[in-house]
């Protein structure tokens, strides 16, 4: 997943419908299918996050699921000392001493109602500590390319602004959690309550019953942060996140945050490039069983312009090639370009459509002998 682009608020665009009112310090709109900043207001700002940063803890949960590093019914106990210190401290699962709860009632309480109990927790059962869990957590932001934010805690508790995070680094992460782990992704987030040990409770995301397609993603509040939220809608393949950070009053982040997203929809249309699936390209590969492989659209690639206009674009493929073998089917291997006049070169992911596993001497012998006749 390439790095948002710094680009300027689109208000500037000619022919884009009025923005509503957003009095946020920091604000973004990104419409993930092409990449495209529809606005941009201190994007690269570092602020604190709060409950923000469970974003991170569920992907580095989502990541070890994938790898078979941590599975969904994998029980894990609360140490009595994590039950003393995070006992009803800010939102909890309200875990009890003796509870052994799944690593997937975890990550929903993580998700749904902002578990501070359950991000320790679960930090403590999949790495053995908080340290090491944190640990993931800044390895996955330097590897997203999120090169102004630093994790020192799984729940965003208030640390003297050692976890801080930027709107373009959090709409980076909440792209990367959705295309990455999609069926992880759709699993655990969207659900406007839970009940968990004989207590329901709600669900704080501002959007949902009210935003049509809204299914993410966290908001934040302590009193060191304010109150932020990163939200996500999705409509007939189409999805755009925004960043809100630094509200006062949580009832301005939930009448803007609406208002925000349905002009992201209703003022920028977008156009399909390639479908979810679709090949894209081709790339050579090095030392693999199959001299080649397809590219591929993760997601739906579009370019996007205000409502009722037109975009002329050109489109490239790069790729640092031969791409070398081993790869997995999936993986993010190469990079679509599209430029479109007076705007900066959107960058958006290519994926492997198929897993090219190391070539034995046979493999090698043939593909010598044909790169040796330039086929």
């Amino acid at each position: 997943m390439a790095a948002m682009p710094a680009a300027a608020a689109a208000p500037e665009a000619v022919g884009v419908a009025p923005m509503p009112e957003i009095s946020a310090p920091i604000a973004l709109l990104l419409d993930v299918g092409s990449g495209r900043v529809l606005y941009a207001r201190d994007a690269h700002r570092r602020f604190v996050p709060a409950s923000i940063t469970k974003i991170m803890t569920s992907y580095v949960a989502f990541d070890l699921i994938s790898k078979g590093k941590l599975r969904l019914d994998q029980r894990i106990p609360i140490r009595p000392e994590t039950y003393r210190a995070w006992r009803r401290v800010g939102s909890t699962m309200f875990l009890p001493s003796d509870a052994q709860p799944t690593v997937a009632e975890l990550i929903e309480g993580i998700v749904t109602v902002s578990a501070n109990d359950a991000c320790v927790v679960l930090a403590e059962g999949a790495t053995g500590s908080v340290p090491a869990f944190t640990g993931l957590m800044n390895a996955a932001a330097a590897d997203l390319g999120m090169r102004d934010s630093h994790f020192n805690t799984p729940n965003g508790w208030m640390d003297q602004g050692q976890t801080y995070v930027t709107a373009a680094d959090l709409a980076t992460l909440s792209g990367a959690l959705m295309t990455r782990f999609p069926d992880l992704y759709r699993r655990f987030y969207g659900h406007s309550q839970m009940t968990w040990n004989g207590i329901t409770q709600p669900n704080h995301n501002p959007l949902y019953g009210f935003t049509q397609g809204a299914d993410g993603v966290k908001t934040g509040f302590t009193n060191e942060a304010g109150y932020g939220f990163v939200g996500s809608a999705e409509r007939n393949g189409r999805r755009l996140v925004m960043v809100l950070g630094g509200y006062d009053r949580p009832k301005d982040r939930t009448g803007q945050s609406r208002d925000f997203i349905e002009w992201g929809f209703g003022a920028w249309n977008a156009q399909q490039l390639f479908g979810k699936g679709a090949q894209v390209g081709v790339a050579e590969v090095q030392g693999g069983a199959e001299r080649s492989v397809q590219l591929v659209a993760p997601r739906q690639l579009t370019v996007t312009a205000p409502a009722g206009r037109k975009v002329s674009y050109t489109l490239a493929v790069r790729y640092k090639g031969p791409l070398k073998a081993p790869i997995t089917k999936g993986e993010t291997v190469a990079s679509l370009l599209v430029r479109v006049p007076g705007e900066p070169v959107h960058v958006l992911p290519l994926v492997a459509g198929a897993a090219v596993p190391k070539g034995g001497a046979l493999a090698r012998l043939r593909n010598g002998a044909l790169s040796t006749v330039g086929l």
